[in-house]
């Protein structure tokens, strides 16, 4: 054993394992050519198999191809969950383009910077109406040369509310665009060191950035999940896993650890394009789902479901959790009410989404993310110096190499270069390291708070006020305090019939869960709060709502 955690690993797993790279068009190729009958998607309950993907797919590239979307180009994809994106998606890296991704779920900023910073000329959209008059605007600004729409009614009627498609010869639809598109005597070459996917951060502060995914990059990351799980597999045999998808294909989890490594596995993916929880729960317990992956208010909405310990969760052999941490309140009630251990991993969109994960025996260690994957290096640095290994326990910077780190940002070299120390990818997490190879996170370096000197983690406070009886969710933010500089305060959603309390009620009931310095110094109860487009709580989008307010609200701590 070379590698800290390395002796928890699964039987016959190893950190110094293979890890293959390829190309994301072979990847489906070959896809088709082992499983090709087998069902690929089902969405609206319609089958598509993999050979019916795969010839959609040349079908699209050839026609990507024909309208000069190929190498050294970008074709933007502003979709849902339907299968509109596979589609698209391979089928603009077989013509040999790079994609960018737009989330359904951005502004009309964010979503014009990624549009302009990628250099997409052509975009593919949906005729839905929360899709389509935000798109036409990119046509308006003169953004975009082409937009091609697909039509939702296509794979199946369910009434979603949908947009009538303008008259414009710069728009087609996608029926129209593929027709009569002939593929190539031979397909643009490419190699794992080409950019696939402009996959953009948040933007916690200021605008995207660009993350270059390779296809090296992405092919590493199924290689990484294949090795850590083939054990797992192997138990159970040839049995065809069903996996739910509610994640949204334009977000790095759902677009690696569902998309991409289902296909590769000849699984059959259960897209949805939207969560619903009861439908979630027909995919468990009729069509008997192997697989859910989801984010934490996920697993908290199935939690609160009324009759939780009578719904048969028996079909899954695995769940997770990521996109965020898992509080381990909510972590501990669904193994009590279900059975079933949920855990939560450690990924981000410039890793292409492996890490962390935790083995299926080990140590028991509530609130870690677990180990180091096969083929990544993790450390912990100073905060003050990155280039200063700390020993294990000691709080500091996450950093990450492996075959699966993105080599930086477009269009920003300096960021770029900012991002790395001794060829490590500084994360942005704050967390540590215990001396079995555990890592823990403790906060994001943004979202620090510095209450009277001392540092304060959004994060813990937060885990400790999930143990209270009535909290649904809750999100913590810095505040200006007259005397500290910073102190915390408590964005609170309640269950329902739950009665909302004091200030000092809950400092009371936190007394001693946390530090007298990291205890509230404000609470607000509200309706709701804010999510990301993977249905993540969104701290920053929180923190953009209370900026007007936000200093007439020091020490208020009674209720809203």
């Amino acid at each position: 054993m070379t590698h800290p955690g390395e002796q928890f690993y699964p039987e016959g797993v190893h950190w110094d394992d293979a890890i293959p790279q390829g190309t994301l068009p072979d990847l489906l190729s070959k896809a088709a050519a082992e499983y090709g009958p087998r069902t690929a998607l089902e969405f609206r309950d319609r089958p598509i198999t993999y050979a019916g993907l795969a010839a959609m797919v040349e079908r699209a590239a050839a026609a990507f191809l024909r309208a000069g979307c190929g190498r050294n180009t970008s074709v933007a994809l502003f979709l849902g969950n339907t299968p509109d994106h596979p589609v698209n998606f391979f089928g603009a890296l077989k013509a040999g383009a790079r994609v960018a991704h737009l989330s359904p779920l951005d502004g009309e900023i964010a979503l014009t910077h990624k549009v302009s910073d990628s250099g997409s000329r052509v975009l593919v959209t949906s005729n839905l109406a929360a899709l389509l008059p935000t798109a036409l605007k990119f046509l308006e600004k003169g953004l975009i040369d082409r937009l091609v729409v697909c039509e939702d009614d296509n794979w199946g009627k369910v009434g979603t509310p949908q947009a009538a498609i303008p008259g414009d010869p710069r728009i087609v639809t996608f029926k129209a665009f593929v027709e009569g598109a002939a593929a190539p005597t031979q397909w643009p070459s490419m190699t794992a060191d080409d950019v696939a996917l402009l996959q953009y951060t948040g933007g916690t502060t200021g605008l995207p950035k660009g993350a270059m995914l390779t296809h090296g990059n992405l092919t590493s990351a199924v290689s990484i999940y294949d090795v850590w799980g083939k054990p797992a597999r192997a138990t159970r045999g040839d049995a065809i896993e069903r996996v739910i998808c509610v994640l949204p294909l334009f977000h790095i989890y759902a677009l690696t650890v569902v998309l991409l490594s289902s296909l590769s596995r000849g699984n059959l993916i259960s897209l949805h394009q939207r969560f619903d929880v009861e439908a979630v729960m027909r995919d468990i317990e009729v069509k008997r789902a192997t697989y859910f992956p989801g984010v934490p208010t996920m697993w908290i909405a199935i939690a609160a479901l009324p009759n939780l310990d009578k719904r048969d969760f028996s079909s899954l052999n695995a769940i997770g959790s990521g996109g965020a941490p898992l509080p381990v309140e909510i972590a501990s009630f669904f193994e009590r009410k279900v059975g079933k251990k949920l855990k939560s991993g450690w990924g981000m969109t410039e890793t292409c989404s492996p890490g962390t994960g935790h083995p299926p025996v080990g140590p028991d260690k509530p609130g870690s993310i677990g180990l180091m994957l096969p083929g990544i290096e993790l450390d912990v640095v100073s905060l003050d110096d990155p280039t200063r290994v700390l020993p294990p326990g000691e709080v500091g910077e996450i950093r990450i190499k492996g075959p699966n780190v993105t080599k930086g940002y477009w269009n920003k070299p300096k960021e770029s270069a900012e991002s790395f120390s001794d060829g490590r990818f500084l994360t942005g997490d704050i967390g540590y390291v215990d001396t079995d190879g555990y890592f823990f996170l403790v906060d994001r370096k943004k979202d620090m708070i510095i209450s009277g000197g001392f540092n304060v983690y959004p994060q813990m406070i937060e885990q400790a006020i999930y143990t209270l009886p009535g909290v649904h969710e809750v999100i913590v933010l810095g505040i200006p305090d007259q005397y500290r500089g910073e102190a915390a305060k408590a964005f609170i959603k309640l269950k329902p019939d739950a009665k909302p309390f004091s200030l000092d009620e809950l400092r009371a009931e936190l007394a001693g869960k946390v530090g007298k310095h990291e205890l509230p110094a404000a609470v607000d109860f509200v309706d709701d709060l804010p999510r990301t487009p993977v249905g993540k709580l969104s701290r920053h989008e929180l923190r953009q709502q209370q900026k007007p307010s936000q200093s007439t609200q020091l020490a208020s701590g009674g209720r809203s």
